[in-house]
């Protein structure tokens, strides 16, 4: 097969003298020139909105008002943990140079220099504090923040398995009573609803208890940064209640639960599947009436594996952004990704930023 197809290309090659037209020394070497251009282009595309096509920028526009906002918010003091490459790094600088937050840089500061002077990267004029490896800059990061010196913990370059042995330590961590848990906050295309996924990335299969905490993480979050009552969908593979899936029962133990006043601040409906939880459309034709079917706005999922598939098909498949943030602990946890974009990465500031703020003005963070 292989063969065949060089064959082939050999063939159009000879049928088409014009393509051959760069084989030559000074042909190829304009081709490397034009190819290295098209790259350069292509980096600086990535910073900039597609102003080719508007109906892109208008796209992700749930996005930009949440940054917009988040600019009107003092700047948060932010340590960021171990940010030894460069979407790591850069991330935090535009964060900062957008206005959103003053970055605290922990973990080896010959490394992150060097990184810095390898992609032309300013961090003059920001406080690096030096830590040997990235479990170092782990400790040392959360330990900033327990002093009180900082109100947002941003991830570096490291797992997020590392950093997240600091945060849950017992004896040094930064746990609080509730259950520590992942929102994805996701800028869909054409739906008109800011969406919330959780949990994504941090339970793995939560029981009841962790269910109603990783509910509650996400309530608070979507009325924290100025959404509203959020319309909540529990996801499972049916909208009906039955033994034979254990998410059903979950999906309406919790409504109970929502009507007993043990979680509070949110509307809540499920067992839905994920089509009528979106689609007013598929809601109708199955018959389910409610504030949440076709309409929500924080969808739960019934376990990690779920919720990671469900954030990748959006992302990949609808185009979407994902801004991700930790909650649960004594401040926001701002999680990154080295594919995020520039507009997912500023978003997850903002988020983070507009979180932290709306907890600076009930319950300022205190060292200790």
């Amino acid at each position: 097969m292989p063969g065949r197809y060089r064959r082939a290309a050999h063939r159009r090659s000879a049928r088409h003298p014009a393509a051959r037209r760069h084989s030559g020394p000074s042909g190829a070497q304009n081709n490397r020139a034009h190819q290295g251009s098209k790259r350069s282009f292509n980096r600086e595309r990535r910073h900039m909105p597609d102003w080719e096509n508007p109906g892109e920028a208008r796209q992700h526009e749930k996005y930009e008002r949440l940054i917009v906002k988040a600019r009107q918010a003092p700047q948060m003091t932010t340590v960021v943990a171990h940010p030894c490459d460069e979407s790591s790094l850069r991330g935090a600088v535009e964060a900062a140079e957008d206005g959103l937050m003053r970055p605290v840089l922990v973990g080896p500061a010959e490394k992150i220099r060097t990184v810095a002077k390898a992609h032309a990267i300013d961090i003059s004029p920001f406080e690096l504090v030096d830590a040997p490896h990235s479990d170092a800059a782990a400790a040392k990061a959360v330990e900033i923040i327990r002093e009180g010196r900082a109100e947002l913990l941003m991830k570096g370059s490291l797992h997020t398995d590392e950093l997240m042995r600091a945060v849950t330590s017992s004896a040094t961590g930064l746990r609080t009573a509730r259950r520590i848990s992942h929102v994805f906050v996701m800028d869909v295309p054409n739906y008109s609803e800011t969406l919330f996924i959780t949990d994504a990335a941090i339970n793995i299969a939560p029981d009841l208890d962790a269910k109603r905490d990783i509910i509650q993480n996400a309530i608070d979050l979507f009325t924290a940064i100025g959404l509203g009552t959020p319309r909540v969908a529990i996801l499972s593979a049916v909208e009906t209640v039955t033994s034979k899936i254990p998410s059903t029962i979950d999906a309406a133990a919790l409504c109970k639960m929502a009507e007993r006043g043990q979680i509070t601040g949110g509307i809540l409906d499920g067992p839905l599947a994920f089509d009528n939880a979106i689609d007013p459309e598929a809601a109708r034709i199955k018959g389910i009436r409610s504030e949440v079917a076709g309409r929500a706005q924080i969808l739960v999922v019934p376990n990690l594996e779920a919720g990671n598939m469900l954030a990748k098909n959006l992302t990949f498949l609808a185009r979407a952004d994902a801004a991700g943030l930790v909650l649960g602990a004594r401040v926001p946890i701002i999680l990154t990704s080295r594919a995020d974009n520039v507009r997912a990465r500023l978003a997850s500031c903002a988020v983070g930023v507009l979180f932290a703020e709306a907890r600076r003005r009930t319950a300022p963070i205190q060292g200790g």
